[in-house]
């Protein structure tokens, strides 16, 4: 049996960091992957989010994990929404010492949808949302996920070709990003069967991850204690 100090470490440890709980996607309830729950299931559940280890950070930016996070496999299923509907995600209750970036990107995934497919290192992915520093404040793109409820809310491009796309929505912990052991990042995968009527698939440049950081950017080496302008890392954000 696990002595009393060892759960209290174990429980500080799940409450430190974060993740996306569930989301309200197409006016439907979507729970999303439990780390802590789903693996020890008879049966896995069947979810729209891909897998993830835990509540932890990746730290390597040229690592493939910095994709959809460690180890993380498709999912089964997806949620049907229009294009240029909104998606609200729900956070499990953020550390407010982890202030940073929110930025959630897109993949269009093959035709025959995203529960086997898997980008590896492919340039196939656009930018759709981002949120930093307002001005020089402690007002942080974070700030709206530290009190619950927690809610973020992006919008799918309303000019969309429909088809199944590969959502990666994540946060950049800056509390230790001029330091060691750095920047935390914190990803995770969703997938989408976007219908309407649009005929882009997004814009002609695209990025891969890992490829689109590197681990000099002004937006990852960033010390976030100092009154400056920061700048998010990554592509910008495309437009309809």
């Amino acid at each position: 049996m696990k002595s009393i100090s060892a759960l209290l470490a174990t429980v500080g440890l799940v409450a430190a960091h974060g993740y996306v709980d569930n989301a309200t996607i197409g006016g439907q309830f979507y729970q999303f992957y439990q780390p802590y729950v789903d693996p020890y299931m008879g049966t896995l559940p069947a979810r729209i989010s891909r897998s993830i280890p835990g509540n932890g950070p990746m730290v390597d930016v040229t690592s493939i994990d910095i994709q959809c996070n460690n180890g993380a496999v498709p999912a089964k299923l997806h949620a049907s929404a229009a294009a240029g509907s909104a998606v609200t995600l729900r956070w499990t209750l953020w550390p407010d010492t982890h202030m940073g970036p929110v930025i959630t990107y897109m993949a269009r995934c093959p035709d025959t949808g995203c529960q086997n497919y898997s980008p590896g290192s492919a340039a196939v992915w656009f930018k759709i949302k981002e949120g930093g520093r307002t001005g020089t404040s402690s007002t942080w793109a974070t700030n709206p996920l530290i009190v619950a409820p927690t809610s973020y809310q992006y919008t799918i491009p309303s000019c969309l070709k429909k088809g199944f796309y590969l959502v990666r929505h994540e946060i950049i912990a800056l509390h230790a990003a001029y330091a060691y052991p750095g920047a935390q990042f914190y990803p995770g995968c969703h997938q989408l069967n976007v219908t309407g009527s649009g005929t882009s698939t997004g814009p002609s440049s695209l990025v891969a991850f890992p490829g689109a950081y590197k681990g000099t950017d002004a937006g990852i080496t960033y010390d976030a204690y100092k009154a400056t302008t920061y700048t998010i890392p990554g592509p910008a954000v495309f437009s309809c």
